[in-house]
């Protein structure tokens, strides 16, 4: 896939442009995605993803896929496999996989330049400490006692912190730049703490650890990345970003940061860190748990991945945050699967239907449309009987008002089949229906009276004795508020009790059972569902049929 963004109004393409224009970089682009491996990628990774390797496709560049795997207590391998995935799920193939362990022995030589130089030293306070003695907006930092040791000095401690001679959490490496600098994030960060954490890669050669800062942007320059595409929470750091390569000799020329807005959805929360509590206190049964905002959830839920990407690239980049209806991209998942998917019969909750006039042990067949929507993907046989199922709210033996759906003496148009009309009703001990009988007339084979009689209802239905069972998910938001914890602080306070309910005893058309696991169908009336990849006939509700993208328009307007 790998489908540019689109140039028109992008700023970060015109910047692109420019530097080609100006022999930067000698015309050469690189950019590269570079997630943490502390959790499964979300619907905001994948517009970060759409813009790096966007970016690249459109000028003919490379992107890579880079993990910041460089906090050992929080990463593990099952986040770097599934991020892999994700990313080539979406279409896009990096042009290579790294990490920046890769480049933990340079980080490490590059760190002792800057010692070497008198610009990073040993601190040994603790984090509090240091937090506390940086100051804060409009007030001064304190300069750490320890920022005057003489570069010997500190390098004999850092090399004894990679020997691993002193314990977790007491020294550090910081740079030595401006304790007053209006900007916090050059008041001598850290740029290396010992962690005596198993890393998923290099296993205990390191105890410790460069941090984020320390890493991302000589990871970029050793790698040859040209334009260092961020999010907006970055543009703080990016002086410190081009502090750390100007000191250094490097192998390429100096990459640029760039920022852009996050994708921010309605209705969803995407803080890694609150995804993993859902996890892990059992809100959710997992990170591909199709309620969640992750690529593999949605997958799972039935989200095609064309629909992800051309959502994510039509939302272009810009350097203002703000936050899109969950309603719009439903409304791509939609237009995509109108155009895909083949329809079904399924009755939810069933209530039986029996033609009382319907020959005895007779079937017959009608050639049903798979898609009306692409004539190519054909017809298919559904069995029909005397004995079937319809929907239980399709019925109402006392019909309210604007109710044109079967009712005792009314008549309605089954699907591709016969006009039938209800005529009594069979009720249990605490009479609630269970039965409709109902006639039909042979005249209206296919669905249509030859009288030329209109019917305000046509319904769907399953013959009983050639039904498959299923189990339904139908899901509702997953947070309640537009704005998860607006009211509180906190998000989590937001969850949605009554965001699944799980339906047993589902009566499906025959033809659902040769549905291959992870493809979505439309069930006709009810919506769009996946079958699950795993779980025999167990299909999740991807959106329902209404649009409701256009209904919001519409009321704007």
């Amino acid at each position: 896939m790998s489908e540019p963004v689109s140039s028109a109004g992008d700023f970060i393409s015109d910047i692109v442009r420019h530097d080609n224009a100006t022999g930067t970089y000698s015309g050469r682009v690189q950019t590269r995605f570079p997630p943490e491996p502390n959790g499964y990628l979300h619907i905001g990774h994948a517009k970060a993803i759409t813009v790096d390797f966007g970016i690249a496709a459109e000028f003919g560049g490379l992107c890579n896929l880079r993990f910041d795997d460089t906090n050992p207590d929080t990463e593990d391998t099952e986040y770097v496999d599934s991020i892999i995935e994700d990313v080539r799920w979406l279409g896009y193939e990096p042009a290579g996989v790294f990490y920046a362990s890769d480049y933990f022995e340079q980080l490490y030589l590059w760190a002792e330049v800057l010692i070497g130089d008198g610009k990073a030293y040993v601190d040994d306070q603790d984090g509090e400490t240091i937090s506390a003695q940086r100051g804060g907006y409009g007030k001064p930092g304190i300069a750490s006692p320890y920022r005057d040791r003489t570069p010997e000095e500190n390098l004999d401690l850092f090399r004894r912190m990679r020997a691993g001679e002193f314990p977790d959490g007491s020294r550090v490496l910081r740079a030595k730049i401006d304790m007053n600098h209006e900007n916090m994030q050059l008041r001598d960060p850290v740029l290396y703490r010992i962690r005596r954490g198993h890393h998923h890669r290099t296993q205990d050669a390191w105890v410790i650890y460069p941090t984020y800062d320390w890493a991302h942007g000589q990871s970029d320059a050793i790698e040859g990345v040209t334009h260092s595409l961020c999010t907006l929470e970055f543009v703080a750091h990016r002086p410190l970003y081009d502090w750390c390569l100007e000191q250094l000799p490097l192998p390429h020329d100096k990459p640029r940061q760039i920022e852009f807005a996050r994708l921010e959805l309605t209705n969803t929360v995407t803080s890694k860190r609150r995804l993993k509590k859902l996890v892990d206190d059992g809100t959710v049964d997992g990170w591909d748990d199709p309620r969640m905002p992750t690529l593999s959830g949605l997958r799972k839920r039935g989200y095609p991945a064309s629909a992800i990407v051309a959502f994510c690239r039509d939302m272009g980049v810009s350097r203002t945050n703000s936050r899109q209806a969950i309603e719009e991209l439903e409304s791509y998942v939609r237009r995509d699967l109108n155009r895909t998917a083949q329809r079904r019969m399924a009755v939810l909750h069933p209530l039986r239907l029996t033609i009382t006039n319907w020959p005895a042990g007779e079937v017959e067949y009608f050639e049903v449309a798979n898609n009306p929507e692409n004539p190519d993907d054909g017809t298919r046989r559904v069995a029909f009987s005397g004995d079937l199922f319809i929907e239980r709210e399709d019925f109402a033996e006392v019909p309210p008002p604007k109710f044109y759906r079967l009712a005792p003496g009314r008549e309605v148009r089954l699907r591709g089949a016969y006009f039938v009309t209800a005529t009594d009703v069979v009720t249990d001990a605490d009479g609630t229906v269970v039965e409709v009988r109902a006639t039909y007339d042979p005249a209206t084979s296919g669905g249509d009276a030859p009288d030329g009689r209109k019917v305000k209802s046509t319904m769907h239905w399953v013959s009983a004795p050639h039904a498959a069972d299923a189990t339904v998910a139908l899901y509702e938001r997953l947070f309640t508020a537009a704005l998860p914890g607006e009211a509180t602080g906190e998000p989590l306070d937001d969850l949605n009790p009554a965001s699944r309910e799980l339906l047993d005893g589902c009566k499906v058309e025959a033809a659902l059972a040769t549905t291959k696991p992870g493809e979505v169908v439309q069930f006709e009336r009810l919506g769009y569902f996946a079958l699950d990849p795993e779980a025999p006939m167990h299909f999740h509700r991807t959106v329902g049929l209404r649009d409701e993208w256009a209904a919001i328009q519409k009321r704007q307007r």
